[in-house]
């Protein structure tokens, strides 16, 4: 795993900001212009990276390693931090669906014994070591050196990531017109964003409401269109995903689908009317639509899990039993009764 590089001490350039990324040109490490997009990506936990343009052509910068595609150029990121400060560091695992932070707790889940900021003081300590926890009546072992999370009973394991707090000011990115990538052909017209509302009608997202207005989420967009955006709506935190359309609430895990419409009303991206649907087989040899008024889940939900992981298992309630989803077999296991039934994935 790569470490974040810290610098003590304050430069001119560094009054603003409190991180830089450089890439190194021969024996040279230079700054990248307009780093702060860069950044605010990588404060995100479900990003994977980026691609930036260069004079050497495009370069993707692999987060989780620190390193770029090109053998020629190595990456790094300062923090500049004055004496005695620390940088305010997110510890996240990977669940069935989400990237959370420690120490968080949504509806279905027992917030765990350690925070952020006790992982972070295990890693400061040792690098290469491991660190013990538990949530409820579960031990897990959290190991450093290869990023797994591992619960002591079953042994699985699951992915872990450590991501800075974004810092920069906001403000700074929507004022800026260069940006250091550009995954995407840039487009002159406006896009509007919305997300179905409460009522089953498209809401605009507005800035006054969530910071980003459809101008700065297309921004993101262009930017990277398989990557995520966040935002604070109030006291709930939200995860923008442009690979499935979709909007959750990253604390109880609602999903609502989002769509981008082109100045012409024609819809470029949208998770409604076009995702397949899911079926399962019912006692009566009927195949039945999932959804909320019959299980805990819908077919958008089911869908999104899948496309994460085509080959995996996700569970879900209803009134009365728990069920397991498994994709792979397309099948559906009362988990009580240990009944199963035929699942079938449609395309619309």
């Amino acid at each position: 795993m790569a470490s974040i590089s810290s610098y003590h001490g304050f430069t001119s350039d560094s009054e603003e900001k409190r991180f830089e990324w450089q890439l190194s040109v021969g024996h040279q490490w230079l700054q990248i212009d307009n780093d702060h997009v860069i950044e605010t990506h990588y404060c995100h936990p479900g990003a994977k990276g980026i691609t930036i343009n260069t004079t050497h052509g495009k370069v993707f910068i692999d987060f989780d390693k620190l390193q770029t595609t090109n053998a020629a150029l190595k990456v790094q990121r300062l923090s500049f931090l004055s004496q005695g400060e620390t940088e305010d560091v997110g510890w996240y695992f990977r669940d069935e669906q989400l990237w959370r932070e420690y120490g968080s707790q949504s509806s279905s889940m027992i917030a765990s014994s350690v925070s952020s900021r006790d992982i972070e003081h295990q890693f400061t300590l040792n690098r290469q070591g491991t660190f013990s926890f538990t949530v409820g009546s579960t031990s897990y072992t959290l190991d450093f050196s290869t990023m797994k999370q591992k619960n002591s009973t079953t042994g699985m394991l699951r992915n872990v990531r450590r991501r800075p707090k974004f810092t920069y000011n906001i403000g700074s990115i929507s004022s800026t017109s260069v940006f250091p990538t550009a995954s995407t052909k840039q487009t002159n017209g406006r896009y509007k964003w919305e997300f179905m509302g409460e009522e089953g009608e498209w809401d605009e997202y507005k800035a006054h409401i969530c910071a980003f207005d459809s101008s700065a989420i297309e921004t993101e967009y262009q930017l990277n269109p398989q990557g995520q955006l966040q935002f604070r709506i109030k006291r709930y935190s939200y995860t923008l995903d442009f690979s499935s359309m979709y909007q959750v609430n990253d604390k109880i895990g609602t999903r609502r689908a989002v769509r981008r419409t082109a100045d012409d009303g024609s819809h470029q991206n949208s998770s409604s009317g076009t995702l397949p649907r899911w079926q399962f087989l019912d006692i009566s040899g009927i195949w039945t639509d999932y959804s909320k008024g019959k299980s805990s889940i819908s077919s958008q939900e089911i869908e999104l899990v899948y496309q994460q992981n085509p080959t995996g298992i996700m569970k879900f309630n209803t009134n009365r039993f728990s069920y397991e989803l498994n994709f792979s077999a397309m099948t559906q296991r009362n988990l009580s009764t240990n009944t199963t039934r035929q699942v079938q994935r449609l395309n619309q």
